[in-house]
């Protein structure tokens, strides 16, 4: 918990100088940058955690350096969930207004269409991501290491930058259901989107920053792809079954979405889902149309077979964990951290 605190503190000082630089603009670019401030503090902190702590496993001592880069993590986090949430036409997230709803509210407040408003909140929020994502790399840019290190952890977050769009590209165009996808598209675009900048880039640039050799930073890289899946594929399976009062999130969401995910793909192939795929995207779904999906995918055997690639998913790991040769404390994590990704139930 520490670590966090500290992650958090060192994020105070980047966004209250953000801030400050802002007030020499326009009072709505001041207003962007505060309503920045308060998405990118809190929350679990997963990323960040994960790179100091990999860092210190490994008997990293570049301290100051892991801070920035874990912190570079959590604003790369932000920015790519802002500009998701633009994408699944999303005004909420955690409980609250997003920057669109926010902006898009305060318009109409003042008197902007209902049109004119949405324009405002979705271009803040684009330009919004856009800013957090140069902050990041901004921040990682800075670092205070010898040249070959800092350059590879700045290749590590152009080549996450560049997974994550394709990952979401795809998962865009998976859900317009316009050719045959298999598992291993899904599995695929799961690895990207979210697999690469959640778990593999805060343990390879955490191996980097400890001055670990290449092929280390290589086997980390494997175990965090993997670790990534899992964490999704559990995700999915609580975005529709999941307890809403636990999870914070509508079982409902997924499926008015029409998201394409392992579960939705799996059950295509059964003959149940012909009788519900009229519903599967439609915006207006009710409780009774969720139910009725929910009870075609049990039905598909979809809910078990996901589950069944959780666990081969967890197996394969421990075996990668095992062959990595890894220090006892950073191999215990990560047996842990797959653990609470596929048993977590929010």
């Amino acid at each position: 918990m520490e670590s966090v605190l500290t992650v958090e503190s060192r994020l105070v000082e980047v966004l209250a100088a953000a801030r400050r630089r802002s007030r020499v603009r326009t009072q709505q670019y001041e207003q962007l940058w505060e309503a920045l401030s308060r998405m990118a503090l809190g929350g679990k902190m997963i990323r960040p955690r994960l790179l100091i702590d990999a860092h210190e496993d490994l008997g990293g001592t570049a301290a100051q350096a892991a801070m920035d880069a874990a912190g570079a993590m959590q604003l790369l986090h932000i920015g790519l969930i802002i500009h998701d949430d633009v994408i699944d036409n999303d005004t909420v997230r955690r409980g609250e207004m997003n920057i669109t709803g926010q902006f898009s509210s305060e318009a109409m407040l003042l008197g902007a269409t209902s049109a004119a408003a949405q324009t405002w909140g979705i271009s803040s929020s684009l330009l919004a991501g856009d800013l957090m994502l140069n902050e990041a790399q901004s921040l990682l840019a800075r670092l205070e290491l010898d040249a070959p290190r800092r350059l590879a952890v700045l290749d590590i977050y152009d080549e996450t930058i560049a997974e994550s769009v394709a990952g979401e590209q795809s998962d865009v165009w998976l859900s317009l259901h316009l050719d045959e996808a298999d598992s291993g598209d899904v599995l695929t675009m799961i690895g990207c989107k979210t697999a690469a900048y959640s778990f593999e880039a805060p343990l390879a640039i955490a191996a980097v920053l400890a001055g670990s050799d290449a092929s280390l930073v290589e086997r980390l890289r494997a175990i965090g792809r993997r670790i990534g899946i899992v964490y999704q594929l559990r995700d999915d399976v609580l975005g529709v079954f999941g307890d809403e009062q636990e999870t914070g999130k509508s079982v409902l969401g997924d499926l008015r979405e029409g998201k394409e995910t392992l579960l939705i793909n799996t059950a295509r192939a059964h003959p149940a889902w012909s009788q519900v795929a009229h519903l599967f995207g439609d915006r207006g779904l009710d409780a009774e149309g969720g139910l009725r999906l929910r009870q075609a995918i049990e039905e598909s055997g979809a809910r078990a077979y996901v589950e069944s690639m959780i666990a081969e998913h967890c197996k394969t790991i421990a075996g990668l964990i095992a062959e990595a040769e890894l220090p006892q404390a950073l191999a215990g994590r990560l047996a842990d951290l797959t653990s609470a990704c596929s048993l977590r139930c929010a």
